[in-house]
């Protein structure tokens, strides 16, 4: 059986997934351009950033920056090369390796910030009302918490 997709709902998709990769190219090319690294750098040192203590195991990094394992494995050597991150091995199980942001992360992270802020106030922001951003706050809040991995925290919504 065919799931309904009404007409509006597939023009709805079709024009946020148009819209978010367009900002988020332009967005990218300003970090660039300014000389900073990109969003999937922002994005990991911004979940350390949320953890308890500033940490993750690898497996909680990758789930919460949206990065498949092999990904998270290449940006987290580039983090760990810049002293952005460190590894850190598990006290009680040796399995276990965690990523820990450093005070240099947190510098690289709120100096990114200044540049992505910009950028979403310019390339999205500036496009919609007060009253629109709330609505579609709760409407794309409520789709992300139905598709929300277990043991996500909260805040990392």
């Amino acid at each position: 059986m065919k799931p309904i997709l009404p007409e509006t709902h597939l023009e709805a998709w079709r024009r946020y997934y148009v819209s978010f990769w367009r900002i988020s190219a332009v967005i990218e090319a300003e970090l660039a351009a300014a000389g900073r690294p990109s969003l999937s750098w922002y994005d990991a040192l911004y979940q350390l950033y949320l953890a308890p203590d500033r940490r993750l195991r690898m497996s909680e990094l990758a789930r919460t920056a949206l990065l498949s394992r092999s990904g998270l494995t290449r940006l987290v050597d580039r983090l760990v090369d810049e002293k952005l991150i460190e590894r850190r091995n598990c006290e009680t199980d040796r399995r276990v390796q965690y990523a820990q942001l450093t005070p240099a992360g947190l510098e690289a992270l709120r100096d990114m910030w200044t540049y992505y802020r910009a950028g979403i106030a310019k390339h999205f922001a500036s496009q919609m009302s007060a009253a629109e951003a709330k609505q579609i706050a709760e409407v794309f809040g409520r789709i992300a918490t139905a598709l929300e991995p277990p043991g996500l925290d909260e805040k990392a919504r």
